[in-house]
């Protein structure tokens, strides 16, 4: 059903192609989805997207053209007109292409258990619908929906210069939300956030995020919400924890340091960076307990591959080490802009959109600290948990995020439930603030795949694995009921 679209001898250019390289990207998307709400079941949804996208440098110029029609003559009309956008626009390029890498990948990547059968769709049904009837368990749940999206994917990559690469994924995103109200009060609660549970692989992605039985449990966590005070205002420690931790490296790290955005390309549509390029190799991001990683190679997480759209092979690279900025996250075509090394991290959300400069996999290493040590070291903070607002300059620097719960923290004792909690900080300051870092039991492998940028848009699949953290100093204040 996954198959590569067409066999490799069909892929020679047209005569009269005036290139100095070119490159065809195929990608073959299915996806699926599966939901109920308040036990009823929705309409079950199918979608295939199918289609070419053609790379072509020409006279120092770089060109593409997309196309739904696989056929030899339509791949062969796409390259041709990607060699003309080349030759037109060469003397307007911000890089020489007869300069920028031409490669020649060879391999293939396979998603886990990428062949294992999954549940069929009565079956997914059934599953979601007991869910469902356990989390509708008091009138005061006013609305709840559990759902299960599937993807499935083929990514085919050939090049001029003998490259060949198949890569074929499976994503599973399960997502459970529900939202009680009473006495003007209204509080929501899910599952690690809206599709916040994302990975590579198959029916083991819900046994891991205990989603059988996560009905009950997270429309109790809402009921206890509306009980619960408003969070507490003033300067406190606070212990973050995984499923929040993945919305702040998001948007006051990862964003920041895409290379492209450091340029300028992005100013128009998703804003700058406060990050400059003379900041490499000796700027203070954080604390000596900070350490980023790129990393497309761990195998369940949601952006993981073994090339990237242009054909760079993904290896582990450290972004931030021991607090200190090392690298952007920049493809082989802003790197050659720049001047500066980037990683493997050129990126399209579809066949019919050119790789940009996009996060992949990036993930905070693991401290020495356990949970119970974490909390023990804070006399004064909040654990907070789950991501439900997001705010932050066009620079990526000054930010102000809302958590679904909170939990009080007194000498080293967690306390009462909190509602409505929420923290606001600067990028630039914030991570030095980084006191403890939990060990791998804490960490979570997180993501989401609703990560946008570009012009025109794209919406990419980003992942994120983090251990808990605790921050010192922080200005924590409650919400509006």
């Amino acid at each position: 059903m996954f198959s590569v679209p067409m066999s490799r001898e069909k892929f020679l250019p047209p005569s009269g192609l005036d290139a100095d390289f070119w490159s065809l990207r195929f990608v073959d998307e299915v996806s699926e989805s599966f939901c109920v709400r308040k036990n009823v079941p929705q309409p079950f949804t199918r979608v295939t997207d199918r289609g070419v996208m053609a790379t072509v440098y020409a006279g120092g110029g770089y060109g593409y053209a997309a196309t739904a029609d696989t056929s030899s003559r339509g791949v062969q009309a796409a390259l041709q007109r990607a060699a003309e956008w080349a030759r037109a626009t060469a003397r307007y390029a911000i890089a020489d292409s007869r300069k920028l890498p031409r490669p020649s990948p060879r391999g293939d990547y396979a998603s886990p258990s990428v062949d294992t059968a999954l549940p069929a769709r009565q079956e997914w049904y059934e599953l979601l619908e007991r869910e469902s009837l356990e989390a509708g368990l008091d009138p005061r749940i006013v609305d709840w929906e559990a759902l299960v999206d599937v993807r499935h994917a083929t990514h085919r990559l050939v090049t001029s210069e003998g490259g060949d690469v198949v890569q074929r994924f499976r994503f599973l995103y399960p997502s459970l939300g529900i939202t009680a109200h009473a006495d003007g009060i209204t509080q929501r609660r899910s599952l690690n956030g809206d599709r916040g549970i994302c990975q590579q692989g198959g029916f083991e992605i819900l046994e891991r995020f205990r989603f059988h039985g996560s009905g009950r449990r997270v429309a109790e966590e809402a009921l206890e919400l509306l009980a619960a005070p408003n969070c507490p205002s003033g300067r406190m420690d606070v212990l973050l924890a995984p499923d929040q931790m993945v919305l702040q490296i998001h948007e006051s790290i990862g964003h920041p340091l895409e290379l492209d955005r450091i340029l300028g390309d992005e100013r128009n549509f998703a804003g700058t960076s406060f990050v400059t390029p003379d900041m490499f190799g000796s700027y203070r991001y954080g604390s000596e307990h900070l350490n980023i990683t790129f990393d497309p190679t761990r195998a369940e997480e949601l952006a993981s591959y073994a090339f990237d759209d242009d054909g760079t092979p993904a290896a582990k690279t450290w972004l931030i080490r021991d607090g200190i900025l090392e690298r952007p996250l920049g493809g082989a075509i802003s790197q050659a802009r720049a001047g500066l090394p980037g990683v493997a991290n050129a990126r399209a959300d579809g066949w019919n959109r050119p790789p940009i400069d996009r996060m992949a996999n990036l993930n905070l290493e693991p401290g020495d600290a356990t949970f119970d040590e974490l909390v023990a070291g804070i006399e004064h903070g909040v654990l907070l948990e789950t991501n439900s607002s997001w705010s932050i300059d066009d620079s990526r620097n000054k930010f102000q995020f809302g958590c679904e719960r909170g939990r009080v923290i007194e000498h080293g004792r967690l306390g009462h439930i909190v509602r409505n909690p929420n923290y606001r900080g600067v990028s630039a300051v914030f991570w030095r603030s980084l006191a403890r870092v939990g060990n791998a039991d804490t960490v979570q492998v997180l993501g989401t795949p609703f990560c946008g940028k570009g012009e025109p848009s794209q919406t990419i699949r980003v992942g994120h694995a983090s251990p808990a953290c605790v921050f010192t100093g922080v200005d924590v204040f409650g919400g509006e009921d």
